[in-house]
């Protein structure tokens, strides 16, 4: 009984260092279970119902409380001006030529740099095109037909 006592502290202390040490939540779920099994094998409980009781009140902390946790103690995501990019019809002003490396195109007034989905689609100044994605700063950018085929 000793022994498993003693393995229930360590796993405890183990579990709640790697929490302290670690950026996110990684082991808090595990750390309740084995308190729970501490006390479990602190009243006399066998080792199999440790065990259940690890697993079991683990499994529930994870499932019940780890989305709330995330929801308040994750860090707030700031939305930046690319994710409403895409489907949005964009202004060339230079011409986009995948071959040379040249293109860019204008959306409410930022100047972007813009690609051609399709490798040898040239799209000139003045002309009109959709933006099928961002890929880092670039805009990737296809006619309305090509769009709809899609």
């Amino acid at each position: 009984m000793k022994e498993a006592l003693v393995f229930w502290i360590v796993l405890l202390a183990i579990l709640l260092i790697v929490e302290f040490v670690t950026v996110g939540l990684t082991s808090i779920w595990f750390a309740g279970g084995a308190l729970v099994a501490l006390v479990v094998c602190a009243f006399g409980g066998t080792v199999w119902w440790q065990i259940f009781d690890f697993v079991v009140v683990s499994a529930l902390l994870l499932y019940f409380t780890r989305p709330l946790a995330l929801k308040y103690l994750q860090p707030r995501r700031i939305k930046t001006n690319y994710e409403e990019l895409e489907g949005k019809t964009v202004r060339i002003v230079e011409r986009v030529d995948n071959i040379a490396g040249t293109g860019k195109a204008v959306y409410n007034g930022m100047e972007w740099s813009a690609r051609a989905k399709i490798e040898d689609c040239i799209f000139e100044a003045g002309d009109v095109a959709t933006v099928e994605s961002v890929s880092g700063v670039k805009l990737i950018l296809c006619r309305k037909e090509e769009q709809k085929e899609n």
